[in-house]
């Protein structure tokens, strides 16, 4: 597979998902980025912004095997990764695995379970594996967490941990559609017909556990040069130096970004990065993972806006 693959490959899903999901381009495109960069990405907006629905439709359209988790405050660990329950009749432990043995997982409101269980998911984010009773379970090498939360309510929720926050590849804010796509969803939803039946949009699968493997190995031979590695790292350090942020990007979001940069050149269709590619994925890949200064909180600024200027003052390689 070469990066002509990974780009048809990448429009055929945008496809099939755009068979169910009006508009929302670019969090299908976030979402592929962070699958080909072998990352994970947080999505964070109201409710009724089909979230949940581009989930679901991705994985339908990978063919990779889909789980969900819907986050409550009663929620355990165990619930998440499973565990070995007693059975009486044989007189043995069984195995009992959890939803997070899947391709795709669909951890949905994660902020609304405590720091306990949210920590269940740490260790096969960042290692793609999960242990229990002492025995390390591998899980696919394709692993993937696409995790929702509500920025509005602000009861009964408890936010991510930096630690976890800087496990995600993107943190990305789902908007409301514009006039016309509004539009457009009503009158594709609004029928009769039970819209959450994805069946009935015939979505195929365009690719297994083996095709996404094989893009994989095919954006990790992306060329980075060393130009775009110092302007990385610029950027990366430009946050722990600025005065308006008082936690800048750790050594680990300069890893991610590169690993990003390369799986959007594939996505465009180019065996090297660009800063382009930088510049276009900085504001998602760092915003979670950077903290306003008290006098920046005070002043009301935001800090995407921050990332952004941070990124036209950083000097670009020619």
């Amino acid at each position: 597979m070469n990066v002509d693959d990974v780009k048809a490959l990448a429009t055929a899903i945008r496809e099939e998902v755009a068979k169910a999901i009006t508009g929302q381009r670019d969090t299908v495109d976030l979402m592929l980025t962070a699958l080909f960069a072998g990352g994970h990405i947080l999505l964070e907006g109201p409710p009724g912004t089909a979230k949940t629905m581009t989930a679901r439709c991705f994985a339908q359209a990978l063919g990779v095997v889909y789980g969900r988790i819907q986050f409550t405050p009663d929620l355990m660990p165990g619930d998440i990764v499973g565990s070995n329950i007693y059975n009486f009749q044989t007189g043995q432990f069984t195995l009992t695995r959890g939803p997070i043995f899947c391709d795709l997982l669909l951890a949905d409101e994660i902020n609304r379970t405590p720091p306990k269980t949210q920590a269940a998911l740490l260790e096969a984010m960042q290692e793609h594996a999960v242990t229990f009773d002492g025995t390390t379970h591998p899980l696919s090498q394709n692993f993937m967490v696409v995790a929702t939360q509500n920025p509005i309510e602000h009861q009964g929720v408890y936010p991510l941990p930096e630690a976890q926050l800087d496990r995600f590849l993107f943190k990305h804010k789902v908007s409301y559609p514009d006039a016309r796509e509004e539009r457009a969803i009503i009158a594709h939803h609004g029928g009769g017909s039970a819209s959450h039946d994805i069946k009935q949009y015939g979505i195929t699968a365009q690719a297994d556990r083996k095709t996404l493997e094989k893009a994989l190995a095919t954006v990790g031979d992306v060329t980075l040069v060393d130009d775009v590695v110092g302007y990385i790292a610029a950027l990366v350090r430009g946050t722990r130096e600025s005065p308006d942020l008082e936690v800048g990007a750790s050594p680990r979001a300069g890893a991610m970004l590169a690993r990003a940069a390369r799986a959007r050149a594939a996505l465009d269709g180019r065996a090297y990065v660009i800063p382009d590619d930088v510049k276009a994925l900085a504001v998602p890949a760092l915003r979670h993972r950077v903290i306003l200064s008290p006098a920046a909180q005070i002043d009301g600024r935001l800090v995407e806006q921050i990332v952004s200027d941070l990124v036209d003052q950083t000097e670009a390689p020619r």
